[in-house]
């Protein structure tokens, strides 16, 4: 485990990460009964299997991935690092449903711009999303700091927990 956080947080195009996914998903298997708590939070893509740009990690960009699943949502959050970050954000809101096993059914319900807080306003353009396929990611591991899934197109994603976040002001109001 350590040299996949190690990778992950300092090289995550590395061709090791993988295997050693692969080889956490035998060794630590997720236990949603027992660890299903450790799912809320703020948590950042790091490396991905899939080919589409959003999708995977790149420098420039905090691609971050928000589970609140005792009140059955989520909201992926593509944005620049550093102080831009808030001002171009695209967002995908969705409710989030825990169907037993390691299974979370996801629904995507809106799409679009979350702007930054002013004061106590929060500009927002969301608009509905028509979602033509069941979506779901199965939590393969799930730790304090990393978490590891795969979704209904067959995509891994390894995740690493972002403590310095707090779930609630990345929500749209």
């Amino acid at each position: 485990m350590d040299e996949l956080l190690h990778l992950l947080r300092q090289v995550p195009r590395s061709s090791r990460i993988p295997a050693l996914v692969e080889q956490l998903e035998r060794e630590q298997p997720a236990n949603l009964s027992r660890d299903g708590a450790l799912l809320r939070g703020v948590w950042e893509l790091r490396w991905s299997s899939a080919t589409q740009p959003w999708l995977q990690q790149a420098p420039w960009l905090e691609n971050l991935q928000v589970l609140d699943p005792e009140r059955q949502r989520g909201l992926n959050l593509l944005r620049l690092k550093g102080p831009l970050g808030p001002l171009a954000a695209v967002s995908v809101v969705a409710r989030l449903e825990l169907a037993g096993g390691e299974r979370i059914n996801v629904t995507f319900e809106r799409g679009g711009w979350i702007g930054p807080r002013l004061g106590q306003v929060r500009p927002t353009v969301l608009a509905q999303v028509r979602q033509s396929f069941p979506a779901w990611l199965d939590i393969t591991v799930l730790t304090p700091e990393v978490r590891v899934c795969r979704g209904n197109a067959g995509t891994i994603f390894a995740l690493l927990r972002r403590n310095d976040l707090e779930l609630e002001p990345l929500f749209p109001s």
